[in-house]
């Protein structure tokens, strides 16, 4: 694992603490200045050497009181706690890659015009039902396609629904 920016070098030291030890890493002085007082939604992506996702957990509203702790807890959930993966081993970090996309606020959208899925990340709503889609994603290059697999994650079929776009801050 290995990453240039704070960011990642933040969320790679809790994951591999986590996946070697069990324990959650305490917040260290010497983080950027931004990470101890910035608030903001992120999501944490591991995905393979081969590019493969490997997991990917995040918020869309800031959950904890800074982005330290908002990166520490997704990325130890992408690692351990993505339902669609067994957890990360200690023989596999040495052959994954993070990421870290900082969300911008979500803004509603009023027509589906106002969509890029190489620019915005999406939101679908209905009731209780939540579907979320970052942008940029290798193989989602139109909105109706960005549309249909944040509508099948959220379990949004005919319903009517709300659609929400933002943006990201993406770190390597």
């Amino acid at each position: 694992m290995e990453g240039n920016h704070p960011y990642v070098k933040w969320a790679i030291e809790c994951i591999e603490n986590f996946v070697k030890h069990g324990q959650k890493i305490e917040l260290k002085e010497d983080l950027p200045e931004e990470l101890l007082t910035r608030k903001a939604a992120c999501f944490v992506t591991l995905h393979k050497l081969n590019g493969e996702l490997r997991g990917c957990i995040g918020t869309i509203e800031p959950v904890y009181e800074n982005l330290a702790i908002e990166i520490r807890e997704n990325g130890i959930a992408a690692a351990t706690r993505d339902y669609r993966f067994s957890p990360v081993t200690v023989e596999e970090l040495n052959s994954l890659m993070i990421n870290v996309d900082v969300l911008s606020e979500p803004e509603y959208v009023e027509s589906i015009d106002e969509l890029d899925p190489e620019i915005y990340g999406i939101i679908v709503v209905s009731g209780w039902k939540k579907g979320v889609l970052l942008p940029a994603i290798d193989g989602v290059d139109t909105v109706e396609e960005q549309l249909r697999i944040a509508k099948l994650k959220a379990g949004i079929y005919s319903e009517p629904y709300d659609i929400y776009k933002f943006t990201v801050e993406r770190y390597f």
